[in-house]
């Protein structure tokens, strides 16, 4: 009787000891598959936001940046680019951006959250290409009344120098604005705002 007992309490110990064994051993081998289905740091680093110290940008340059694998444009417009914006309005498609194709804060006639600084998508709305940047003044192969801008080369559209795109070309609606924000007078932070990531 008394070895009944015993074998019946060890049975118990080994079933235990051999459970939880067998326990931890599923849960290493699912790690791994857990794993996978993350995204790498790669993959989160392509999404997350690039920052872009403007500090030594110079007035009528462009800093060309990269965010989740497309080209990003910071350009330093001058006092007299700006001066120019107004007068384009009659030749634009969409001179006011009444297409959402910015955030709300740059829904004005700069496009932007400061005048002097454009921060843009370098993607043509035509078909992809990247437009190139023209800052130049009525050059002889773009005509007399270019007042600066960005021009693709692949099928003729143009943009002013806040992005937005002329009449009767290939591009049908201005260049993508995307979030950005300003951490401090010289940096920008593209792809959050005030209110998250884009």
């Amino acid at each position: 009787m008394k070895t009944e007992g015993v074998s019946k309490t060890r049975r118990r110990i080994l079933v235990a000891a051999t459970s939880l064994v067998g326990a931890a051993g599923v849960g290493y081998a699912l790690v791994p598959f857990v794993s996978a289905m993350n995204p790498s740091a790669k993959a989160r680093a392509a999404g997350a936001p690039v920052r872009a110290d403007i500090s030594k940008l110079e007035p009528g340059a462009i800093l060309r940046l990269e965010w989740r694998g497309k080209p990003v444009w910071v350009v330093h417009r001058t006092p007299e680019m700006l001066e120019t914006l107004p007068s384009l309005d009659p030749k634009l498609v969409d001179p006011g951006s009444a297409v959402p194709q910015q955030p709300e804060y740059c829904q004005n006639p700069t496009r932007s959250i400061k005048p002097e600084y454009l921060v843009a998508i370098g993607i043509c709305t035509h078909l992809g290409c990247s437009p190139t940047y023209r800052p130049e003044v009525a050059p002889d192969d773009l005509g007399a009344d270019w007042k600066g801008g960005f021009f693709c080369p692949c099928h003729g559209s143009r943009f002013d120098l806040a992005g937005r795109v002329y009449k009767g070309v290939p591009a049908p609606t201005n260049l993508v604005i995307p979030k950005y924000t300003y951490l401090n007078d010289t940096t920008i932070l593209v792809g959050e705002d005030g209110e998250g990531a884009a």
